[in-house]
């Protein structure tokens, strides 16, 4: 049984029609993956949004549906790009013994203590989410990675420094393992490289200026015929 627990109720209005069902205060969802048809339905939202904070894309939700609890995971989230609030969630069923795929969050760790924070350099997270592979009850919440040992600005976080729970695979198996997920960075250097850049380009701009013959106002000789 899962942690996460949510009611839902059937919904019959589709489309545009479903503006209606937020204005109630409600979202619109839809559930597919198992045996059936995919199942429309609805929630209340400050419940939903409590639940889906929790379970993320990564943690499996028991959904109660018309009497009957159905076991899943979150596939889609659909923001209002205006006010950012949850307008559609699609969930999809899974099987407690069947392995599914997964969006679990990437945690750098310890990068406080490092020998690079010595000098002031900058920790950048590139890849902040990975696609696993588990079954529902092995799916990790997080998967951590140290920092700690990480020193110069060569330094970097890559894929291969992964380091999976038991029972959990990377979904691409074909994911290039040197792929960076964070990397090093001197900040004091690169303003200074964007100073040089700048007062170049302002030299240059002045040469060509200078460059550019004057006008003198006066206008070209007339030929008398």
């Amino acid at each position: 049984m899962s942690e996460n627990k949510l009611s839902l109720e059937k919904r019959t209005v589709s489309g545009k029609k479903t503006a209606s069902l937020r204005a109630d205060g409600l979202i619109p969802s839809v559930i597919y993956g198992g045996k059936g048809e995919p199942m429309l339905a609805q929630s209340a939202y400050n419940e939903t949004e409590k639940v889906l904070k929790t379970a993320g894309y990564h943690s499996t939700i028991d959904l109660t549906i018309d009497g009957k609890s159905r076991m899943v995971i979150v596939k889609a989230i659909d923001l209002n790009p205006v006010t950012r609030r949850i307008d559609n969630v699609e969930f999809q069923e899974v099987s407690a013994n069947k392995v599914v795929e997964a969006t679990t969050p990437i945690v750098l760790v310890g990068y406080e203590n490092s020998e690079a924070t010595k000098f002031h350099f900058v920790l950048s997270q590139i890849m902040e989410e990975i696609e696993v592979k588990a079954k529902p009850a092995d799916l990790p919440k997080e998967i951590e990675i140290d920092a700690s040992k990480l020193a110069t600005v060569e330094d970097k976080i890559t894929v291969a420094d992964i380091v999976l729970p038991k029972g959990v695979e990377l979904a691409d198996k074909e994911l290039d393992a040197d792929q960076a997920i964070a990397i090093v960075y001197d900040p004091a250097a690169e303003a200074a490289a964007r100073e040089a850049e700048d007062a170049k380009a302002a030299t240059e701009g002045e040469t060509e200026a200078a460059d550019v013959p004057a006008d003198n106002g006066s206008k070209p000789e007339e030929k008398s015929e």
